[in-house]
């Protein structure tokens, strides 16, 4: 069966969007931090400025990135690096394997480095009975990268 395709208004895509992350932002505050603390999950702390662990879905993808945002581009890449050597701690915690981009492009042409992975399936975040499939795909991820950064945190502090 075809899923039918639905036009939103610019506004009511706004308040589609936001109702999906507020409820995941509900649901996983029941979730504490590897480290046992109550965290923001999406808005997640690194400690680190310009290290972001990123989510974002929209009418047709989903996507969960370590976004490397540092303006000057030799401190990005050797953040990049300091990454590429706990890489395989990463894929352990994460249990599978994510795509390294050492020089992406975001939405406004700015360059970042990115770590991250794609959901196979076509989803969109503006139909609630895909909602189900976008919380199982973020929830462990999110709680896999958490469990990382509770050990891999210390080797970043040279960028705090």
């Amino acid at each position: 069966m075809k899923k039918g395709k639905t036009l939103y208004s610019r506004e009511e895509a706004k308040k589609l969007k936001e109702k999906f992350w507020t409820g995941f932002g509900q649901f996983m505050a029941l979730v504490p931090g590897e480290d046992g603390q109550k965290i923001n999950w999406i808005n997640y702390k690194t400690g680190i400025r310009h290290l972001f662990f990123r989510m974002d879905a929209d009418n047709k993808n989903a996507h969960i990135y370590i976004e490397i945002a540092h303006p000057d581009e030799g401190i990005r890449l050797l953040m990049f690096e300091q990454f590429q050597t706990y890489r395989t701690l990463l894929h352990a915690e994460l249990d599978e394997e994510w795509e390294w981009d050492a020089t992406y492009y975001d939405a406004y042409g700015k360059p970042t480095s990115r770590i991250g992975k794609r959901l196979d399936t076509r989803v969109s975040v503006f139909r609630q009975e895909d909602w189900p499939d976008l919380i199982a795909f973020f929830k462990p991820r999110m709680m896999a990268l958490d469990a990382f950064w509770s050990t891999a945190r210390y080797g970043f502090d040279l960028f705090k």
